[in-house]
């Protein structure tokens, strides 16, 4: 065989092998919601980040504000779809926070209705209001709902819970009632996860960033039968009716493939830094 023929079939299997490999993971990142761009803001958010401006909270952070008054229904979606590999599978975790209850009140006080975590294939829709949370209506769609308002038999007469919902359906397959009101200003960490290789949807929810060993809920879904596609547009939705609050997303970490996120403590990021730290001093007396 020739040199340029075994240069040929050399190149042609160095293609196949690449053209076999599976595509490379991707991790979207938003550590401050200071830029919006890539986001397409519905409905009440587009009015609270008029042109995609930034919101500053009480806090100092720069949050993506979903719905801050009554009456309202708003979503932010990413405004490209997201390729989730290995049957749809995706890995999340978020950090979120209700504050300013105001309004009617249920049994537990003020505030509603919540936020609901979504993937859809529909980019700009955005569900009704109240009750809805701004996600009902939306469909093909798998929603992670954060509930915070009592609509009776919709939600087994439970003011503050974590629920798992199909198409646009706010009645959850699945919930479990969440102790301490999420909308009383703190601020809630979640992790939620699917592998499209068991149809396992879990989810967890913390008031800190130490991931549970446990999922609080869990349901067998197969989302890509559900979603028609891989190709979907991921975001959160908020609705408010008679009740409502401020709802806010301050930081968001979305994998395209199932590979659960563990969130550092501050004290082992800062013994990370230290040992760090610690290195590059021996090495600088090394180099001496």
């Amino acid at each position: 065989m020739s040199n340029n023929r075994r240069g040929w079939c050399a190149a042609c299997l160095g293609a196949m092998m690449l053209l076999a490999l599976p595509a490379p993971a991707m991790t979207i990142t938003y550590s401050n919601f200071s830029d919006l761009s890539g986001f397409t803001l519905n409905g009440a958010t587009a009015v609270i980040h008029p042109g995609g401006a930034p919101v500053l909270d009480d806090l100092g952070a720069y949050v993506l504000r979903l719905t801050n008054n009554l009456s309202q229904s708003g979503s932010a979606f990413l405004t490209s779809t997201v390729a989730l590999n290995n049957q749809a599978s995706f890995s999340t975790y978020f950090t979120f926070r209700i504050s300013q209850p105001m309004g009617m009140s249920d049994v537990d006080g003020q505030g509603a209705d919540g936020i609901v975590f979504v993937v859809q294939t529909v980019g700009n829709n955005v569900g009704g209001t109240g009750g809805g949370i701004g996600y009902q209506g939306i469909s093909p769609s798998v929603g992670v709902e954060f509930d915070t308002w009592n609509n009776g038999t919709w939600d087994d007469n439970d003011g503050n819970h974590l629920g798992i919902d199909l198409n646009g359906n706010i009645d959850s397959v699945v919930q479990i009632h969440i102790p301490t009101r999420m909308n009383d200003g703190h601020i809630w960490h979640s992790w939620v996860d699917y592998n499209g290789v068991t149809n396992a949807l879990e989810v967890r929810l913390a008031l800190s960033s130490a991931r549970p060993t446990l999922p609080d809920l869990s349901y067998v879904v197969n989302l890509q039968a559900l979603l028609g596609t891989p190709n979907a547009y991921v975001g959160f939705t908020s609705g408010t009716g008679g009740a409502g609050g401020v709802h806010d997303i301050r930081t968001w970490e979305l994998r395209d493939n199932f590979d659960p996120i563990n969130v550092p403590e501050p004290a082992t990021m800062c013994l990370l830094a230290g040992g760090l730290a610690s290195l590059l001093a021996t090495r600088g007396r090394r180099r001496r």
